[in-house]
């Protein structure tokens, strides 16, 4: 199959199904691999960046389209998607991008539509620039030309302010970069540096954590060296911070309590005995798989559990804690574009009232003197900081108590861990490291 015909049926089956893009396209790129590593990261490209538009390809596609979009078959809507993201945002000339597209779809059973997107994709292709509202309701504009939704938009403003909402609106909309963290369990990330070197990857350290590697984008991580022999884990660079932050003392036993898909849990398990712990069962398998392909099992043991409820007294007494809580998401827009399409304004709401649950059981699991580090990938207060500063006020055997690390300078605001998208290249994480005092 060529890369359209593969791109349409990806979209079609995230828009179907509502499962996440970098699922279904890992799925389908191993069930069909294309024989040109090329149509690969074409595949890539066209399924990221038509999810990244979608908004604003709707909104041109809406101009010529005699009919509602929701009403359009999935393999339709997702052969105009991608033909207007090729004419938009690739080079790919005009009259390749839509003779490509509709044959595609012919290739996939619906020749019936093939005049219906042919004439659509040929009025856009005449556009000089893709169509955005007026700048006179700027909230609009901005949703419409950066594809987040309206009401992410304003509360982003209202919270960050319209420069800082605005970058990380454009940020969300660029492909991040892939990010490893060194398995210090077996090699130093200047070890690790040298060796990827000297196998041609031109690799480099990033900025503010102190194990990450930034790699040059790439086709399968997995073909890279140092995968099969666990030498790292891909891990974002803010994710990599929290394990910093924590700053866990060797000796202590840890509870990873919501620890899907299991890149903290490793984290820690280079240097501390970890119960890596998930509600969902059929999740421990890719955490079971990584922590063996590290050789980390003989630390780490994964147990499917509810976080908001007592854990059992067999497990063991443990001296730290780490609430990685479920979340909105919504600092990771750039890695699952999909997600903003899906998340409504009162999920924050939700999510937090689940957050404080989990929060309130877990901090039980804790003894004196121990630590709880509470994170969420996500920007918004009300599940960050707002949500730990309520539990400090109700439980006043805690404190807030930030690293002491001579030599690191981490991106804090006042006691806390925070990132956000935008030019620094990070996803948007919070994270408060606790201590509690009797």
């Amino acid at each position: 199959m060529n890369a359209r015909i593969l791109a349409i049926n990806i979209l079609s089956r995230v828009r179907a199904t509502d499962a996440y893009l970098n699922v279904v396209l890992d799925t389908v790129l191993s069930e069909s691999p294309p024989k040109d590593p090329r149509d690969a990261a074409l595949v890539t490209e066209l399924t990221y960046g038509a999810t990244r538009r979608q908004m604003a390809l709707d909104y041109a596609i809406t101009r010529f389209a005699d009919r509602k979009l929701d009403a359009l078959e999935d393999k339709v809507l997702a052969a105009l998607r991608v033909g207007a993201y090729q004419l938009f945002h690739t080079r790919v000339p005009a009259r390749a991008a839509v003779a490509e597209t509709v044959q595609a779809l012919k290739d996939v059973g619906l020749g019936r539509a093939a005049g219906f997107t042919n004439a659509i994709l040929r009025k856009l292709s005449e556009l000089p620039s893709p169509p955005l509202p007026a700048q006179t309701d700027p909230v609009e504009y901005l949703s419409v030309r950066e594809s987040h939704p309206r009401w992410l938009v304003e509360r982003w403003i209202r919270q960050f302010g319209r420069e800082r909402a605005e970058a990380m609106l454009v940020a969300n909309n660029l492909p991040p970069a892939v990010v490893v963290r060194a398995n210090t369990s077996k090699i130093t990330r200047d070890a690790l540096l040298a060796q990827l070197k000297d196998v041609g990857v031109d690799a480099r350290a990033t900025e503010s954590s102190p194990v990450g590697i930034i790699l040059p984008s790439v086709g399968r991580v997995e073909d890279l060296y140092g995968y099969a022999e666990g030498l790292w884990q891909v891990q974002d660079e803010a994710a990599q911070l929290v394990g910093v932050y924590g700053a866990i003392p060797e000796s202590a036993r840890v509870l990873d309590a919501c620890a899907a898909p299991g890149g903290k849990a490793c984290h820690q398990a280079e240097t501390h005995d970890v119960v890596a712990v998930d509600l969902h069962a059929n999740k421990l398998r890719k955490i079971d798989a990584e922590a063996q392909r590290l050789g980390l099992s003989g630390r780490l043991k994964a147990y499917a559990h509810d976080a908001a409820e007592p854990f059992p007294e067999s497990w063991g007494e443990f001296h730290a804690v780490v609430v990685d809580a479920p979340c909105s998401g919504l600092g990771t827009l750039r890695r699952h574009p999909e997600l903003r399409y899906r998340r409504k304004e009162e999920d924050v709401a939700r999510l937090a009232t689940l957050q404080r649950r989990i929060l309130e059981n877990c901090q039980e699991a804790v003894p004196p003197g121990g630590l709880l580090v509470y994170a969420v990938c996500t920007p918004e207060p009300q599940e960050g900081q707002d949500q730990v500063d309520m539990f400090l006020r109700s439980h006043p055997e805690w404190t807030a108590e930030p690293p002491v690390l001579p030599g690191l300078k981490l991106p804090l605001a006042q006691a806390w861990l925070r990132t956000l998208p935008g030019p620094e290249g990070y996803d948007g994480f919070f994270a408060a490291r606790l201590r509690k005092l009797y």
